[in-house]
């Protein structure tokens, strides 16, 4: 499970150079990927530890399709106890697969904001934060700071209404908790973030009602599903159709962008 495919909505693959977490706000109760961690204990013979994975590392290289790439979607690049250098490694590997974009989520915007200065933010990277309710967006005047091309909110689980100032947002991601202890979310909640998008100009995306499972809920809003993107996912996808990559960022046949 380092690397696959996924069937998270808005992005095409998953890479994860680190694994495990701990929980630091009311969105983590239920946690997806430390259940993933129990349900196939072979894979993460540290559990939900924290755990570094130097050997993943090269993995995007050779990946020859232009991706959306959730990098940690197993964990949080900023936790506190993944150093600095190898944070900086992610980043290396982020400035060398020009074709991927990037999209890094984390839970921490303190310590993604203090440790901006030694980090060198290349155009691919899309940077976000979790903000599951009112409590927490304190969080997007962190994400505001950050040097980022595209600065996304995730609002999932969302657990409450939320009052929202987008200003410099260029993506919210909506969706509802999932599984067997789910909380409910009411629809007006997402129909108020939808609004607040329409008025800043922030593309919109609405993953998932939830329920017992993902899908259980569906994923309409007022009998429409909401797919949105950043205008610069668009303009990526069109210059990396032109630009046959490969391994090492060397010309191979061209291969059909996936979006």
């Amino acid at each position: 499970m380092s690397s696959v495919n996924t069937g998270i909505e808005w992005t095409d693959k998953t890479w994860n150079p680190t694994t495990g977490c701990n929980k630091i706000s009311p969105g983590c109760l239920h946690c997806y990927a430390e259940a993933i961690t129990q349900r196939f204990p072979k894979n993460f013979p540290n559990g939900f530890d924290l755990t570094i994975h130097p050997d993943r590392l090269a993995q995007p290289k050779s990946w020859r399709t232009p991706s959306r790439i959730f990098v940690n979607s197993m964990s949080d690049l900023f936790h506190e106890d993944v150093p600095l250098d190898f944070i900086c490694q992610v980043f290396s590997v982020i400035h060398s697969t020009p074709w991927h974009i990037y999209q890094i989520l984390t839970k921490r915007p303190e310590r993604m904001l203090e440790l901006a200065h030694h980090l060198n933010f290349p155009d691919n990277l899309w940077l976000g934060v979790s903000v599951e309710s009112q409590d927490y967006v304190k969080r997007i005047d962190y994400l505001r700071k950050m040097p980022a091309k595209v600065k996304f909110l995730s609002c999932e689980p969302l657990l409450g209404n939320l009052e929202l100032d987008l200003a410099g947002i260029d993506w919210v991601i909506v969706g509802g908790e999932s599984g067997q202890k789910y909380r409910p979310m009411e629809l007006e909640w997402v129909k108020y973030i939808r609004d607040q998008c329409k008025e800043s100009k922030a593309a919109f995306f609405f993953k998932q009602v939830g329920g017992r499972t993902p899908k259980a809920g569906g994923r309409l809003l007022d009998n429409q599903v909401w797919d949105e993107m950043p205008a610069i996912w668009t303009n990526h996808k069109e210059k990396w159709e032109k630009v046959p990559v490969g391994r090492n960022n060397k010309s191979t046949k061209k291969k059909k962008l996936i979006a």
